[in-house]
């Protein structure tokens, strides 16, 4: 079935769309990128494509009513983009098939350029008399010259020309075409010198040669560059374990299970894990202690104890003891494969510096060409005129050769991909680097606005905080009560209840050997308090736990004194509950949820850095005052609702020029962190705010690991990776507005400098390795700044 035109003027209700992934080949350059958008975007049905050159896919949202993957994918290799629709695929061959493909693209190239190289080998031995060598009569002819460059059009050079007339064909001239424009031309005009001797042209036919044998040892440096830059979701893909030890639920620690494949376990299902073994699927540990290694999914490289109890994460080494897994996640729902999805989102998604990048390379071929035209008939009808003696100089004597050569240098000097390997190498590394540190980002759109920020805003509970409130403080009002009677009436009480006080308060009684009393005819006051009765030497007696709010509902009375007592614990900004028993006071217990170890530190390393932080928070003003006076935030908005939060987060946007940032913990949190520009969420056991956040901080708290941690190495990373992709489209956008003069002959009246194709071809393989390789270097500097210390204006 034919894709159809998508049409001008449609009035159609909203369809619904539904996302493939098309792998792609033959793109070399933006401008490949540009026209298989184009053609994509040009069909109806199709509502987005998002292309990447270094990781060759294309990612499409389309109305599976109007079109079909498979039709785009032969659209697209009928434009001589070979595609097909990338198979859902096992979770043991995903990495296979990538490092296959790789190491496949890097055996052609390989081959095509030892064909080059021996066919430039025996050009040059021709010519080694002009080097003050012995002249070799066969190599020397003039005829097996021709049968060389011949060859080298044929052989290595056919994919090129193929290529390249294809995009001519369909209005989506590339890099190819240049190349091939470049040396068809100078192969004909050597042909023409060859057969009609007369007209005094001189044969060139080594520069076809020498240009292919300079492209594809450029292409074979930057295709090896690129693997590396992609080897690190390789490597992640590699972690996934291939089988499990499926056991029953009454197994001996000795029984080791039964070998199956890891895509087959269910949820619910018991696994075994012995030491050395990658832990297959997500899981709570159920029986036996371990330590594991999860530097995979935090960046921190000591092993973490496990016991029952604990959770564990698929791909992460067991390396100490045997362990029975109760399953939780598997298959896709994994923190790893969360891990890998939002590491290839990231290396598609485009950063707005990008779409700008490749928008001009769409168009940098037909410059090109314009500007080669434009040089062939100024040098042919103007220049070889005004400076006769140029063309004396460079020993062709002939206006119409050097207009020609001058021509075929501008069009295999240019390089479209330099520009187009810009910005999405440098965003392949710096996403790699965060994904290896346990930093998830979710794509280079998301890393260049962390490199504009100016405001950063924190939630409180659970972000800036630990999110589990301790008892501090506790003292009675009763004679005939102990500070022991008070703790266990209320863990008592509030075992019937489930908020972070109440669990605050049961751990306290566990941590005090308390045991539990037996309790009746709980109340719960959500906000207030509760009560329940409870058996107290033999008689159930009522007992109320609660704010004061909650106390006067329940007819108890608090004694002015009182506040006196509990003012210093509200200023700290704790929490105060009351106890009472049969409707009078017993005593106070106060509660504080602690400020996360690194909290003060990453306030204070942003503040440095010159950006403002926000305490955005629900709690109470006098609790929120209390925290941003000990991380010396001054700007502070309490008492604020989920909803009302992505309001102020809008108010700041409308306020300022600069992207805003939110950190929060992702459930509460998750209006805010959707409105922000970057929203950055802190992991939570396996469950992570992906929808919501542009940025996961996957590192849990314990074993000296901190979650904020990662925050300032986010911001770190992305600010570098900005300035890599500053770097590398000055070096892009600057080689091409230097070198295509000079090519051009803009040095040649006075200086008698002009480049032969072949040069300019050297020229344009070695721009392309020059902007992978410094993006490369991201990675150098990121281990310098996270080391040594990081300072916002060298990194800008």
């Amino acid at each position: 079935m034919q894709v159809v035109a998508k049409p001008q003027d449609t009035q159609t209700l909203t369809p619904h769309l539904t996302t493939t992934t098309l792998d792609v080949g033959g793109m070399k350059c933006a401008g490949c990128v540009n026209a298989v958008e184009r053609q994509l975007k040009r069909n109806a049905g199709v509502d987005s494509a998002q292309v990447n050159l270094i990781t060759q896919v294309a990612v499409v949202q389309y109305d599976d009513n109007t079109v079909q993957p498979d039709e785009l994918a032969d659209l697209l290799t009928s434009r001589g983009f070979p595609s097909q629709v990338r198979p859902p695929q096992s979770q043991t061959k995903e990495a296979d098939n990538l490092a296959q493909r790789r190491q496949k693209e890097e055996r052609e190239q390989l081959w095509r350029l030892l064909t080059a190289a021996i066919l430039l080998l025996v050009s040059g031995l021709g010519h080694i008399e002009h080097w003050g060598g012995p002249e070799i009569p066969v190599l020397s002819n003039i005829w097996v010259h021709w049968g060389l460059a011949t060859l080298a059009l044929l052989i290595p050079g056919r994919e090129i020309l193929v290529d390249g007339a294809i995009g001519i064909r369909y209005g989506n001239p590339n890099m190819n075409t240049l190349v091939g424009l470049g040396t068809l031309s100078a192969y004909l005009a050597s042909c023409v010198a060859l057969l009609f001797p007369q007209l005094g042209w001189e044969c060139f036919f080594d520069e076809p040669v020498m240009l292919f044998g300079f492209i594809f040892l450029g292409r074979t440096l930057e295709g090896r560059a690129r693997g590396r830059a992609s080897a690190a979701l390789e490597k992640l893909l590699a972690l996934r374990p291939q089988v499990a030890r499926l056991v029953g639920d009454t197994e001996s620690e000795e029984e080791t299970g039964i070998e199956i494949p890891v895509e087959l376990v269910r949820v619910g299902e018991r696994v075994r894990v012995l030491p050395g073994e990658k832990i297959p699927v997500d899981g709570e540990i159920i029986a036996g202690t371990t330590t594991v290694n999860e530097s995979m999914v935090t960046g921190e490289a000591t092993p973490v104890r496990k016991e029952g109890g604990e959770s564990v994460v698929a791909g992460t080494m067991n390396q100490s003891g045997a362990v029975t897994v109760q399953v939780t996640h598997t298959g896709q729902d994994t923190a790893l494969a969360q891990i890998i999805q939002a590491v290839e989102e990231a290396q598609t998604r485009k950063a707005p510096i990008q779409q700008f990048a490749d928008k001009v390379a769409g168009y940098f071929a037909y410059g090109v060409m314009g500007i080669a035209l434009l040089t062939f008939g100024f040098w042919y009808v103007l220049g070889t005129n005004i400076w006769p003696e140029t063309v004396v100089q460079q020993g062709t004597h002939s206006p119409l050769l050097l207009s020609l050569k001058l021509a075929i240098a501008v069009l295999v000097i240019a390089c479209p991909c330099a520009l187009g390997l810009a910005t999405p190498t440098a965003i392949l590394v710096g996403t790699s680097i965060g994904a290896e540190r346990g930093i998830l980002i979710k794509g280079g759109d998301v890393l260049e606005r962390i490199g504009h920020l100016k405001t950063v805003v924190f939630d409180k509970t659970g972000t800036l905080t630990q999110g589990r409130p301790q008892v501090t403080d506790c003292f009675t009002t009763h004679p005939q009560c102990s500070e022991e009677y008070l703790i266990q009436w209320a863990a008592t009480v509030e075992s019937g209840a489930n908020h972070p006080l109440a669990t605050a308060l049961l751990e306290k009684a566990q941590q005090l050997e308390l045991p539990l009393l037996k309790a009746q005819e709980f109340q719960t006051e959500a906000g207030l308090g509760v009560s329940a009765h409870v058996d107290w030497e033999g008689d159930f007696q009522p007992i109320q736990v609660g704010n004061e709010d909650w106390m006067t509902q329940q007819g108890v009375t608090l004694p002015n004194a009182l506040n006196e007592q509990i003012t210093p614990y509200l200023n700290q900004g704790k929490t105060v509950i009351y106890v009472a028993v049969n409707g009078a006071l017993q005593g106070v217990i106060a509660l504080q949820d602690p400020l996360r170890p690194e909290a003060r530190q990453t306030v204070a390393k942003l503040q440095n850095w010159g950006y403002t932080v926000l305490l955005l928070t629900g709690d109470r003003e006098d609790a929120a005052q209390a925290i941003a006076a000990q991380l010396k935030i001054s700007h502070i908005k309490a008492k604020i609702r989920p909803t009302e939060k992505a309001q102020i987060i809008q108010q700041l946007q409308a306020n300022t020029p600069h992207p805003i940032a939110m950190v929060g913990d992702g459930i509460n949190d998750a209006p805010a962190l959707a409105q922000a520009d970057v929203g950055i969420a802190l992991r939570s056991g396996t469950e992570i705010a992906l929808e919501a956040a542009g940025i996961i901080l996957m590192t849990p708290q314990g074993q000296g690991q901190y979650p904020l941690d990662n925050l300032t190495q986010a911001i770190q990373l992305g600010l570098a990776t900005l300035r890599k992709i500053r770097q590398n489209l000055f070096w892009a956008l600057g080689y091409n507005a230097f070198a295509i003069p000079i090519a051009a002959g803009l040095l040649l009246p006075t200086w008698g400098i002009v480049l032969n194709p072949a040069t300019a071809g050297g020229l344009m393989a070695l721009s392309s390795v020059l902007v992978v390789t410094n993006s490369l270097l991201l990675r150098q500097r990121e281990e310098v700044t996270f080391s040594h210390g990081f300072s916002r204006n060298m990194t800008k």
